[in-house]
């Protein structure tokens, strides 16, 4: 029996509160992001800080993931409702999805725009691991504060950005050249898939998602569990979107499960039964066995 603890390693990079870390097992960095809208790429093989990652949250960073199949690369959230994408490498950003923007949540492919009631807040993200998903879907859900949670195809993003980064770099001189641009930008788009958009006329939530999950249990990756202010854990079939020839999003959501309390986090496990871990504001942990 231990009767005392301490620790193995301490960091004190960041100077403001810490709201979530992540760790690359495949590169021994450690990710922290923080109250002051940073993230500190901790190096802990060689016990130090390797890079900051600044000037694009104004507020809170409230999540950040690194990406299993893309080395040097994470993804972050924060409360200024800006998902930005990172080659830690060089410390800067790929592409930034500002969802205060509202032309934003006009290309979506599924439901109505966010709730008015709330602004799009990135409370959590989610990144599948590498083998969960067909090789060419990449994607991130992110859990909004308008009730709303959204899958990204982040090759698509990544894509689009560069190729309007591209354009912007240029000095078009004719109409026809930017005519042809733009064309190629929305053949691009089309080629490599679409955003989806679960909110609450699919019977989504009806307040902030506050944690998203990509489920363990069964088929890896197949479903999407979201937790959320309005006390109730979702469970959406989101793989189907897979299928080239799904155009309804009318059967997405599969459970519904009102836990009575807001949801403050939730995780899955790879079990047959009781595969569904939640905390939430009582003082109980919930366990649940869906599927």
């Amino acid at each position: 029996m231990v009767s005392s603890w301490k620790p193995l390693e301490t960091y004190n990079y960041n100077k403001d509160e810490i709201n979530q870390i992540a760790y690359s097992s495949k590169s021994n960095f450690l990710a922290t992001a923080d109250d002051s809208g940073d993230v500190k790429i901790i190096d802990t093989s060689q016990q130090c800080l390797y890079k900051t990652l600044r000037a694009v949250h104004t507020s809170i960073c409230s999540s950040v993931q690194f990406l299993s199949w893309k080395p040097w690369a994470a993804i972050t959230g924060g409360l200024d409702s800006k998902l930005a994408m990172w080659d830690f490498s060089k410390g800067r950003p790929s592409n930034v999805i500002d969802y205060g923007m509202p032309e934003v949540d006009s290309t979506v492919s599924c439901g109505n725009v966010g709730q008015c009631l709330n602004p799009a807040f990135v409370h959590s993200i989610a990144v599948p691991e590498m083998d969960m998903l067909p090789a060419p879907h990449k994607a991130c859900a992110v859990a909004r504060g308008d009730g709303v949670v959204d899958v990204i195809n982040l090759e698509s993003e990544l894509a689009t950005a560069k190729s309007k980064n591209s354009s912007q770099s240029k000095n078009f001189q004719s109409r026809s050249k930017k005519s042809g641009i733009q064309s190629a930008n929305q053949a691009t788009g089309q080629n490599l898939g679409k955003r989806i958009q679960l909110d609450y006329s699919l019977g989504g939530h009806t307040a902030a998602v506050s944690c998203v999950s990509f489920s363990l249990f069964g088929e890896r990756g197949k479903f999407l569990i979201s937790g959320g202010n309005d006390a109730c854990v979702k469970l959406w079939d989101w793989s189907r979107h897979f299928c080239a020839e799904q155009t309804s999003c009318n059967n997405d959501l599969i459970l519904n499960i009102d836990v009575k309390k807001k949801v403050n986090w939730l995780c899955t496990t790879t079990a047959d039964s009781e595969n569904l871990v939640v905390c939430d504001t009582s003082k109980v942990l919930k366990i649940y066995t869906v599927l």
